[in-house]
Order: structure tokens, then sequence, then C-alpha cells
């Protein structure tokens, strides 16, 4: 194998290596932008099915929100969110963590509590996911 290789590389120009480089920033590049996926604007925060608050993702706070198990807290954080405790009995919500990515929910189904990042150009749509 190594003399196969060794082989090889020895029918390389100076030129092949940089078509090489460009190649790999260019694959670079592209995978960083197209994976990216829109940047947030706001958070969505439903009760109960009904828009409990619509907040910028542009400075630190904190929100309380009443559902039928308790209150559910929101942070958010400039370009992220996240559900920071919930009274649900399986904190699948606060599992998820920070969302970041236009499209992306957290949903507390037990307590009818749901935040959701909007804005830009979702990744995904429900449909896809």
């Amino acid at each position: 194998m190594k003399a196969s290789l060794a082989g090889w590389l020895e029918l390389l120009r100076p030129g092949d290596y940089v078509i090489l480089a460009a190649a790999l920033t260019a694959c670079v590049a592209s995978a960083l932008v197209l994976w990216r996926g829109g940047a947030p604007e706001k958070a969505v925060v439903r009760a109960g099915g009904k828009v409990f608050a619509e907040l910028a993702l542009t400075r630190a706070q904190s929100v309380e929100v009443p559902g039928p198990l308790g209150t559910t807290r929101i942070e958010i954080q400039p370009g992220r969110a996240r559900v920071a405790s919930d009274p649900g009995p399986r904190q699948y919500c606060v599992r998820q963590g920070w969302l970041t990515r236009a499209g992306s929910v957290a949903i507390c189904a037990p307590n009818q509590v749901s935040l959701s990042l909007s804005g830009g150009v979702a990744e995904y749509d429900s449909l896809n996911y």
C-alpha cells in the first residue's frame, strides 16, 4: 500500500496541490454556510395553544409561563433559548437544552407550554422532521 501511495504522490505537481487545497477549502466553506441554517430572530412562547410572549434573542432574559401543572421557566440568551425548568414529570423539554436554529421547538406537553425559534430560514419543517 505504501509503495503505491508513494508512486502516486510522485505524479503530483505543484499546481495539483493548489487545486486540491482550493477544492478542500470550497468543501469546508460550503458545509459551514449551507448546513448552518437560518439564524433565529425571536423566541415564541405558547401556553395553552395561545401565544404567551414573543421575545427578541438580542439580550439575556428569563420568562415564567404559567401552566396547568405549575410554572415553566424559559431562559433567553443572545442567539439562543431554552426551557430551564418545567414541572412536567419526564422533563423532555428541559433535556433538549439550548435551541439555536430557526424552526427548533421544545414542547412541554403536560404543562401545555412550548418554545419555538422563528426568523431566518428553518432547516426543516414538521413534514421533513
